[in-house]
């Protein structure tokens, strides 16, 4: 019989590999994405101090609308790049999570940069 790691296990062993490699800084934290089936989150976090600086999700009271499609994914990363302005974050490290960069991580990322974010 034949063990096939599910899907989720493989993204998990693909984060810990990413992460292995980039890391945030105070200067240039790392943005972190996460997303389900029914909402996608995303969080600013400088590894050194091991605190969050910013997040946003399509959770947040300011969202209203579907948060599962992309139309929503690109909101969040507006949203976030607006919460990070505010913190004085302008440059930041990208982290998949493991994710495809396709979809909704990707209309992330692009929303992001519209609203600021360097990476």
């Amino acid at each position: 019989m034949v063990n096939k790691v599910g899907s989720n296990q493989a993204r998990l062993h693909r984060h810990v590999r990413v992460r292995g490699k980039i890391s945030g800084t105070g200067e240039c934290p790392r943005l972190d994405v996460f997303r389900s089936a029914s909402n996608i989150y995303a969080q600013i976090i400088d590894d050194t101090k091991g605190v969050t600086l910013a997040a946003a999700s399509s959770l947040d009271k300011e969202f209203a609308g579907n948060g599962g499609n992309k139309e929503a994914a690109r909101k969040v990363g507006e949203l976030i790049a607006k919460r990070a302005a505010e913190k004085g974050i302008g440059k930041v490290v990208f982290d998949r999570g493991g994710y495809v960069y396709h979809g909704r991580v990707k209309e992330l990322a692009e929303g992001a940069r519209e609203g600021g974010l360097k990476f």
